[in-house]
């Protein structure tokens, strides 16, 4: 799904981004609810950021990765917890690329994103490859999304991955809470 944000930037740089788990849902610019076999999943596009809310088996967890006034945790690289019988698994990286490379890769992330029945896309006024998208999935045992966080102006892309997932148990198996 594509949609046109109706808003200007909330994030003005990768380096603005900020990692949590944990975090009430914020206000949200757009939405997708995903049911994904017995997973609630819910992306939320944040201005230039994401929030992904995972629900299963009365147990939840939320990721957010935004702007956040106040926050002392910067976008981790990796981050590897063990919550109950689930594992979190997260890791991100910037790409710096040419004006030429840039708009390439966000037309192909794009029309990967909006053609999947499980992405959601969002594009911002001023600049055709100012946006942020998400798609999400689900294995034998987790629930794993990636994100793109693009910044045109910087000629960086923020990329994310996710893996929400049980250990040695059967698919289906309920959340321990995460954050």
């Amino acid at each position: 799904m594509l949609t046109t944000i109706d808003t200007a930037y909330t994030d003005t740089r990768a380096d603005d981004l900020a990692w949590a788990l944990g975090r009430e849902p914020l206000p949200a610019l757009a939405v997708l609810d995903l049911e994904l076999s017995g997973a609630s999943l819910q992306l939320r596009l944040l201005g230039a950021s994401h929030q992904v809310l995972l629900d299963q088996g009365g147990q939840s967890c939320s990721e957010t990765v935004a702007c956040i006034p106040g926050s002392s945790t910067p976008l981790p690289l990796g981050v590897a917890k063990r919550l109950g019988d689930w594992e979190y698994d997260f890791a991100a990286r910037v790409e710096t690329l040419s004006r030429q490379s840039f708009a390439g890769r966000a037309q192909e992330l794009l029309a990967l994103v909006t053609d999947h029945p499980h992405g959601l896309a969002g594009t911002f006024p001023g600049d055709p490859h100012a946006f942020t998208a998400m798609l999400a999935q689900r294995g034998e045992r987790q629930v794993q999304w990636r994100t793109w966080h693009a910044y045109p102006q910087e000629g960086r892309l923020v990329v994310t991955r996710t893996r929400v997932g049980t250990l040695g148990t059967a698919p289906g198996t309920a959340v321990s809470s995460c954050g």
